[in-house]
């Protein structure tokens, strides 16, 4: 997740219900500020230009929303983290409503006090767990959402109950029709997990495309892998050229190549539903 930090009590802090504890620090590498969980980097928000994006997974992320369709949003987010996404899409899309689901009320509150989100910006911060937020959402946003982003870390793991068919068929009801389902996958050599995120995904929207770093996806090392997937075909003509041009080089696997990635892997239900792997010092990479 990053290079750990030391302790600074002047930072910035709160204690989290699940007993961890979040600081906003200046960051070590870039303009702006990091929050950091227990000693790793968790975000980075960059006040005077939401544009920047300095995780590359969030840059991954980043590029896919740009190939979303011309103008406003309309976007849920499950975990909040220091709100990048929401920034980026606040800046990028004016006029766009958002939604964001949190479980830990005093990060939010941190977040809010501390890296303020810019005056006007139409982002609801709902407080709840992902999935019983997502039932609790307005009728109104059910088939009308253009991007679901579902980015959830409790500690340093996906929760099990935010992993199955189940939980992403809620999520697919919520999209309009070519709306699109981005979600931050944590995995080790090997990818199992990874493996099975996306066949679980594809059961339910089977247009899918995975981005990574090439050493991640070819499972060499752990790392964040980004599943993105729709019910339409993924708008991605531009993509491949723009992840590899950098600031963080990378690739899309799609079409025989993602499909190839999750074949043989099994389901994830409710039933058999576990949480992400441990990740090591380098999920987050600079």
């Amino acid at each position: 997740m990053g290079r750990t930090r030391s302790r600074d009590a002047e930072h910035p802090q709160t204690r989290l219900d699940h007993g961890g504890l979040a600081r906003i620090v200046p960051s070590e590498f870039t303009s702006g500020f990091e929050l950091v969980v227990d000693d790793t980097p968790q975000s980075h928000v960059d006040l005077d230009d939401p544009t920047h994006l300095h995780f590359e997974y969030i840059v991954r992320m980043g590029a896919v929303i740009d190939q979303l369709r011309p103008g406003s949003l309309t976007a849920v987010h499950l975990g909040a983290g220091a709100l990048t996404i929401p920034r980026y899409i606040d800046a990028t899309r004016p006029g766009s409503r958002q939604q964001v689901i949190e479980l830990e009320a005093p990060l939010v509150q941190l977040v809010r006090e501390h890296l303020p989100l810019p005056k006007g910006a139409a982002i609801r911060l709902r407080i709840g767990d992902a999935r019983e937020g997502v039932r609790k959402l307005p009728a109104a946003l059910h088939g009308a959402c253009d991007l679901v982003v579902s980015d959830v870390y409790s500690g340093a793991q996906t929760p099990a109950h935010l992993t199955s068919v189940e939980f992403y068929r809620e999520l697919a009801a919520l999209l309009a029709p070519g709306g699109v389902l981005l979600v931050n996958v944590a995995d080790g050599p090997g990818l199992a997990f990874a493996r099975r995120q996306a066949a679980t995904i594809a059961e339910v929207l089977p247009e899918i495309g995975i981005l990574a770093d090439t050493q991640v996806l070819k499972g060499r090392r752990f790392g964040n892998l980004v599943v993105a997937a729709s019910a339409a075909p993924l708008p991605t003509e531009w993509l491949p050229r723009m992840l590899a041009a950098g600031p963080h080089p990378a690739k899309i696997a799609q079409g025989d190549e993602a499909r190839a990635f999750l074949q043989g892997a099994r389901i994830v239900t409710d039933a058999d539903a576990v949480a992400s792997p441990r990740p090591d010092a380098s999920l987050f990479l600079r």
